[in-house]
């Protein structure tokens, strides 16, 4: 789509905006871009989350990954599932730390 049918469009949306509110164009296009990025704020935040997330989890795979192929030879192993990846993705060696004493302690 050229960029003048896209200037077009945009004029007639605000234009039929300012007619329906009775607002001046210049004060409807300033409310529509803060509105637009009020819902760019909104919705960024939460997808942000989730990426780091999903970031997390695969460091927690590759640590634990790194620690079984390490301890191995001493013992010390976890179980490379979902639930100790995301345990150690979301707490770091900490996370770690408890896994293996929960594994020690029979719990886990």
């Amino acid at each position: 789509m050229p960029l003048n049918k896209v200037e077009d469009a945009a004029a007639g949306i605000v234009e039929e905006i300012s007619t329906v509110t009775g607002l001046d164009p210049t004060v409807t296009l300033i409310a529509l871009a803060v509105l637009v990025l009020i819902a760019v704020f909104i919705f960024t935040k939460p997808i942000r989350l989730v990426l780091k997330l999903v970031i997390n989890t695969l460091v927690g795979f590759a640590a634990l990954w790194v620690l079984n192929k390490i301890g191995a030879g001493y013992g010390i192993a976890l179980a490379l599932d979902l639930k100790n990846a995301v345990i150690t993705g979301v707490f770091g060696i900490p996370g770690v730390a408890v896994l293996l004493v929960l594994r020690w302690a029979g719990i886990l």
